[in-house]
């Protein structure tokens, strides 16, 4: 009996899925159509500046604290573990999307870092050859012809297009560290690696502040273009003139 309703509970969730796939495939292609990348620039631009307001109140102060008083060894040692620990999932959307070498060598990084590693501190793996890669769920969609969509803006999120929210929200869905039990522990990684991405991020806020006259825009057209390459893998066809 339990089976069977466990049988039954993920038939209803691959055909919601399904469904969810049909309609931002229909959206993405209907607004595709009329040859804007962000025909909600107001909506956005205003979602920016709410952003920007947490980040420089809240957050980029809090990253470069960070930054300043913990010793380079132990944040490669944090951002290993929490690139370990995405490591299945990266490994899942490898298989999802066909690349089934690249799969095993995700499972393969997520066994050796998780035990040689101890946890993930340590990135054994790469020192194996088993090199890392960047999947995610938004970017199995566009595998699969799921169209962009417009282009959207959240506050703290970030940048992202109709398709990679949806991608966004299977992906945190997925997150192990909701795995975690206890609140408060789960709550402090999650705080932990927020801070540690943006810390990494700190170095470019000083190329885009000194190179972008917009910086909406800069970071818009940096956004897209960066998405496009990790569909392609590094190697995006050419866009028609």
């Amino acid at each position: 009996m339990t089976a069977r309703r466990g049988f039954f509970s993920l038939h209803k969730c691959l055909r919601h899925l399904l469904a969810c796939i049909l309609v931002i495939a229909w959206v993405g292609d209907s607004i595709a159509e009329g040859g804007a990348h962000d025909p909600l620039e107001g909506f956005n631009r205003a979602m920016f500046s709410v952003n920007e307001a947490v980040d420089g109140y809240a957050v980029k102060p809090v990253a470069q604290v960070y930054d300043r008083i913990v010793p380079l060894p132990a944040k490669v040692g944090v951002g290993n573990f929490f690139g370990n620990a995405g490591d299945l999932w990266i490994g899942i959307n490898s298989a999802l999307q066909g690349k089934f070498s690249d799969a095993g060598s995700d499972i393969g990084r997520l066994l050796i870092n998780s035990t040689v590693g101890i946890l993930g501190l340590f990135d054994v793996a790469s020192e194996l050859g088993l090199d890392k890669h960047d999947e995610d769920f938004g970017q199995t969609l566009a595998v699969w012809g799921v169209a962009d969509g417009v282009y959207l803006f959240f506050p703290v999120i970030g940048p992202r297009t109709v398709r990679d929210t949806f991608g966004w929200a299977l992906d945190s869905y997925s997150d192990p560290l909701r795995a975690v039990v206890s609140v408060p522990v789960r709550n402090s990684l999650l705080a932990t690696r927020i801070v540690d991405v943006r810390a990494g991020l700190l170095p470019a806020d000083k190329v885009v502040d000194e190179g972008a006259l917009d910086k909406y825009s800069y970071i818009r057209g940096a956004y897209l273009q960066r998405r496009r390459n990790q569909v392609f893998d590094g190697r995006p066809p050419r866009l028609d003139d």
